[in-house]
């Protein structure tokens, strides 16, 4: 099993976070919890279904989930190789004018937002390729012909920054207070480019920091609380909600 981390040329930098190679062997099935990254992957080996036994789909071998409010369930095919592609928060604005939020809780082919015959022509390539050198620089190429000249929106990108800066805790009216903006127009906006309104990414992002914490030294009431959790059982239910599980199970089977 491999799951290497590769970072992008600096030219894409500010749009795309980071690259994951990611290959198996053996066929499994494995949970994926809410992250604030929109993720592009292309399978140039082997194929990928979502959703319960039963129920699954058969994903695109070149496709791009949306951010989630939920666990998502992953099968993997033996030998199945896979680079994914995870933007950073506003990133995807600058390769499609699809609005982010349509995406949101989904998995699609990719050609939905791209031209039919460019993700042929990736898809060919990386079939092709024989080094994970040869892979990464077809993905580049392709996403700097997809690469757009539209400018970021700074208010937008000051939220975020707010956001990650109080680990998903400050309350949404302190944050429309912090940037002097009504709710209702910068919900919009913040939607479109990130994925989801302001409120879910926060929860999100608070998530992931209880996530980072759970099998640390501090109890679940103390996690609860420094994370601005209402009480246990509001925290017990996003908890599930994003795992699948309880906190109590999850902590004590990391």
């Amino acid at each position: 099993m491999r799951f290497d981390k590769i970072f992008p040329i600096d030219r894409l930098k500010p749009f795309i976070s980071h690259f994951v190679i990611s290959e198996k062997d053996q066929e499994s099935v494995y949970k994926v919890f809410p992250s604030t990254s929109l993720v592009i992957g292309f399978q140039y080996g082997g194929s990928l279904k979502t959703g319960r036994t039963g129920t699954e789909t058969n994903l695109a071998t070149a496709g791009i989930s949306g951010l989630a409010d939920q666990v998502k369930l992953f099968a993997n095919s033996a030998n199945i190789g896979t680079i994914l592609v995870y933007f950073t928060e506003l990133g995807l604005a600058h390769f499609s004018t699809c609005p982010a939020h349509e995406l949101f809780n989904l998995s699609v082919s990719l050609d939905e937002l791209f031209n039919r015959q460019d993700v042929r022509d990736i898809e060919e390539k990386l079939a092709a390729a024989l080094t994970d050198q040869q892979r990464i620089a077809l993905i580049e190429q392709f996403l700097l012909g997809q690469l757009k000249d539209v400018q970021r929106d700074k208010l937008v990108l000051e939220a975020v920054k707010l956001i990650q800066e109080s680990k998903g805790a400050i309350r949404i009216r302190q944050l429309n207070q912090e940037l002097m903006i009504s709710q209702s127009p910068f919900e919009k906006r913040f939607r479109k480019v990130v994925g989801t309104t302001p409120k879910k990414f926060a929860s999100i992002v608070r998530f992931n920091t209880v996530l980072s914490q759970i099998n640390g030294p501090k109890s679940l009431m103390d996690l609860c609380f420094e994370n601005n959790f209402f009480d246990q059982a509001h925290f017990s239910k996003d908890f599930k909600l994003y795992t699948g599980e309880s906190p109590e199970t999850f902590k004590r089977f990391p």
